[in-house]
């Protein structure tokens, strides 16, 4: 089994791309707080994986003129997709859970509902585990929040007076992508891996679909899998998202990124990237030489290192310089510098050639 293994930078200069709503005991009664994680050293703003996600979802749909985003349905207190992997290409890279209910009531108001004309009959529970993983985003270094006091003053009479918090940080996050798993679905009995019913078996079987009888599951054809792939990379390098972006636009698309090819899931670039003891981000040129060197038996492709000009360049010239005659130089070969979208490109043209990274 192979995995895109990466971890990414999101440059956040004076922003607030994840809220939790009041704060108890603020000055005023509508002042919104962003999310952080209070630790002893203090307290680290951070971007749920949820929120992540969002982003890239509306990104694709936006920005990705093939991607195929399946409908989404409401039933009383739950929602959920179509959740056919076929078809869609978000049910499959996102995973998805369908569990239909057999209440009356709601199968009356599916009969009712004019929009799931086109949807897929789903006779019986089934999931899929993301074959794409992201962690919760999180500032690399402690950071206090700062209070951003308003008001609302173009009104007659006193003005009304709001409150927001916003910080300065560099957000890291880690990514997995199962290549195994991406356009691969399984109809083995159990939790995470029931991934098609009968109807959609049907639908495999209807369409073509590689049978594979001794893992019970159907293929997609290698050039529609690195398709979606090629997809899901094109959608991380433009990454849009994030709350007040009306107040402190910030330009979420990652500003440094690294990632390879590995034959297992464990991360080996997690401790890649940290701070200073002035909080600044570091890029930790031991931690990679000491990772590539441990784990050579487990990288299946060049390193890919997407970095903007002009962020960050102090440590992008001591990155070079490692790479030329210091800690790095064995590797020289293996690592790759580009601009993080020509890097996200760049590997999903290489898995093109490299059909066995999806075996």
């Amino acid at each position: 089994m192979a995995f895109v293994t990466g971890a990414l930078l999101i440059d956040a200069p004076a922003s607030a791309l994840n809220n939790l709503g009041a704060v108890e005991g603020a000055r005023t009664d509508n002042t919104t707080g962003v999310k952080l994680i209070r630790a002893k050293d203090g307290p680290y703003p951070y971007v749920s994986a949820q929120s992540f996600k969002y982003w890239l979802r509306q990104t694709l749909d936006r920005t990705v003129p093939d991607w195929r985003a399946a409908p989404i349905y409401r039933e009383e207190k739950v929602a959920y997709t179509d959740a056919n992997p076929i078809e869609y290409w978000d049910d499959d890279l996102f995973g998805y859970m369908r569990a239909p209910s057999k209440r009356e009531s709601a199968k009356a108001l599916r009969a009712a509902d004019e929009t799931r004309q086109s949807e897929t009959p789903t006779s019986e529970t089934i999931t899929r585990v993301a074959p794409f993983r992201v962690s919760t985003l999180v500032s690399i270094a402690p950071v206090t929040p700062t209070d951003d006091f308003g008001v609302m003053a173009r009104q007659e009479g006193n003005p009304v007076p709001h409150e927001h918090q916003f910080y300065r940080a560099t957000l890291k996050g880690l990514f997995s992508l199962d290549l195994n798993a991406a356009g691969t679905f399984s109809y083995r009995q159990k939790t995470g891996s029931r991934n098609l019913d009968d109807a959609r078996i049907d639908l495999a079987k209807r369409i073509g679909l590689d049978h594979l009888t001794d893992q019970k599951a159907f293929r997609l054809p290698t050039a529609q899998r690195v398709e979606r792939v090629r997809a899901l990379f094109d959608g991380l390098a433009r990454l849009e998202g994030g709350a007040k972006q009306a107040l402190h636009y910030t330009d979420v698309a990652p500003a440094w990124t690294i990632q390879a090819v590995t034959r297992g899931g464990n991360h080996i670039f997690g401790h890649v990237v940290g701070a200073t003891v002035k909080g600044l981000p570091e890029v930790k040129v031991e931690s990679l030489a000491e990772g590539l060197r441990v784990f050579a038996d487990e990288l299946l492709s060049p390193v890919y290192v997407g970095w903007v000009r002009g962020y960050l360049d102090a440590e992008r010239t001591r990155f070079e310089a490692a790479l030329e005659d210091g800690v790095l130089s064995p590797f020289k070969d293996q690592i790759r510098i580009q601009h993080p979208r020509d890097a996200f490109m760049t590997i999903a043209e290489d898995l093109g050639r490299k059909v066995a990274w999806l075996a």
